[in-house]
């Protein structure tokens, strides 16, 4: 008797070549649901529908049609247990050799932005991950076909083994089919966790601070790294999901394969650029994740030449960030210097041509730099953390000014700025700003005071007139003094220390302006 291959996908991608090759070159037989049959009949290929297979038709619109003991009885057979071949035989079952099944595009459904849960739920698909769980299990006995990407190397299998398959084959091919489902069901639990509850007929929306009681984390390789952090480490890059977002949908113009600590800086970069409007042009220029500088300007050349400026010495070979289309002038102006990666959200013919000189130079588009993950995971020991992404909109007109001295609408500009950059600054962090430019940066200090005089001395003689903001509160007065001896006109912190007083009085015996946000910007 013929071989029997089920086929039920949602994607049809290659399914008529595949089912073609199936029925001419290894004699299967072929049986399918509605909208597969139907692909397959208009290709001119013979198939049998599932409904008349079973003789049970496909009911409730659709949502029950392969969930019926001759499939699965087919697919869950031990072929070398004689029980099992005689429940076969008893109940007029035949064994099934090939299952190919993709599933509802599920997370495409509720990528759309109008998408309602009703909709959602429709693309919930049951019967076709119950399909790829009871093959994946048997697989000492059966094929299981998850993705259009596998199709090529099943047929090389048949082709080299005289029409079999191994063993090593049906076992990654199961792996792979567990994994789909683990991230599916992850999609849909995922989703499923951020709607809105009912209770008692009232409609009323979680807290949208917490986080479920179980988390989990799945992801498909993007391509194996070169290494991790340093050569001794092995890295690989995973997306989430099925749908290409991010970095991994980015568009990469020129240059070498990325490396993780490109990859790490990247995402630094685009946290970065996510705060500003894409009216405004910004730059920034940034190693191991801290920026060596950051800037507005009157044009994009200008931002960027302000902000490779700030600390040309630490620049060379970082990564620079812009939050506008790549324009020639600004092609031409990062191609004086040795750059590690750009990424901007487009790039104009003239600016690739000036770019192409420098083959080396990584050059990636990423569209929308705000849209990024709502939650940051680390891995520690056992577990992992997991919180809310630091993503909060600012809004200097809801700070407090706690000092008798106003800030003038310039001052408010530019210590609005200066919180932006040192959002973006390991703790602990001090950023020193005039002319919307980093002046001096000082980062990931042991305590506040040194951070302040790192950044101080950095910004050297340009510290007259300039502001500075503070990631966390100043337990002390020390620094709020220090500022002042330096020049610094105005100070932008938290504000919740036991002694804020103490940096309030000092601020205003020495005229300066201070203003509290009441939102601190910890960076780990």
């Amino acid at each position: 008797m013929a071989r029997l291959a089920l086929l039920s996908v949602s994607d049809k991608t290659s399914i008529v070549e595949l089912a073609t090759s199936l029925v001419n070159e290894f004699g299967f037989e072929l049986i399918s649901s509605g909208g597969t049959a139907k692909t397959l009949q208009a290709a001119g290929i013979a198939v049998t529908k599932v409904a008349d297979y079973t003789g049970a038709p496909e009911i409730l619109g659709g949502r029950v049609k392969t969930l019926h003991p001759r499939i699965h009885g087919g697919i869950l057979a031990r072929r070398d247990l004689a029980d099992d071949q005689a429940d076969l035989e008893a109940n007029n079952i035949r064994p099934i050799d090939l299952v190919v099944v993709n599933l509802y595009p599920f997370e495409q459904t509720i990528a759309k932005p109008d998408v309602t849960l009703a909709e959602a739920i429709e693309k919930i698909d049951i019967g076709g991950p119950a399909l790829l769980r009871a093959s994946a299990k048997n697989f000492a006995h059966l094929t299981v076909l998850c993705e259009p990407g596998q199709y090529d190397a099943y047929l090389a299998e048949l082709r080299s083994h005289a029409g079999e398959v191994s063993l090593a084959f049906r076992q990654g091919a199961a792996q792979r089919a567990f994994w789909q489902t683990a991230s599916y069901d992850q999609a849909i639990a995922t989703y499923l966790s951020q709607q809105p509850t009912e209770s008692e007929g009232n409609t009323a929306a979680d807290d949208s601070s917490a986080l479920p009681d179980r988390f989990s984390l799945s992801g498909q390789k993007v391509q194996t790294l070169r290494y991790g952090e340093n050569p001794h480490q092995a890295a690989t890059w995973y997306q989430t999901g099925t749908i290409a977002s991010g970095w991994s949908a980015a568009t990469k113009l020129q240059g070498k394969e990325l490396s993780y600590n490109n990859l790490v800086d990247l995402e630094a970069a685009r946290q970065i650029m996510a705060e500003f409007s894409a009216m405004e042009p910004a730059a920034a220029v940034l190693k191991h994740t801290n920026s060596c500088g950051m800037a507005m300007g009157e044009s994009l050349v200008d931002a960027y030449e302000k902000a490779f400026a700030a600390d040309s010495v630490s620049a060379f070979g970082g990564i620079v960030a812009l939050n506008q289309p790549i324009d020639a002038a600004t092609a031409t102006a990062m191609t004086q210097t040795f750059l590690e990666c750009v990424v901007a959200p487009g790039c104009t013919p003239e600016a690739k041509e000036i770019l192409a000189k420098k083959s080396n130079l990584r050059v990636l588009i990423l569209p929308d730099a705000a849209i990024g993950p709502t939650q940051t995971v680390k891995a520690i020991a056992g577990g992992l953390l997991v919180q809310a992404s630091d993503d909060q909109l600012l809004d200097s007109y809801q700070w407090q000014v706690v000092t008798k001295k106003q800030p003038t609408e310039a001052q408010r500009a530019e210590l609005l700025f200066a919180w932006k950059a040192v959002k973006h600054v390991k703790s602990n962090a001090i950023v020193v700003t005039g002319d919307r430019t980093t002046l001096g940066i000082g980062a990931g200090q042991m305590n506040r005071v040194g951070a302040v005089k790192i950044a101080l001395d950095q910004a050297g003689e340009k510290t007259q007139g300039a502001v500075l903001a503070s990631d966390g509160f100043f337990p002390f007065d020390d620094s709020v003094r220090t500022a002042a001896a330096a020049g610094i006109a105005a100070i932008v912190q938290p504000g919740g220390s036991m002694r804020d007083q103490q940096s309030v009085d000092a601020a205003n015996e020495l005229g300066l302006v201070m203003m509290f946000t009441g939102m601190r910007h910890f960076l780990h």
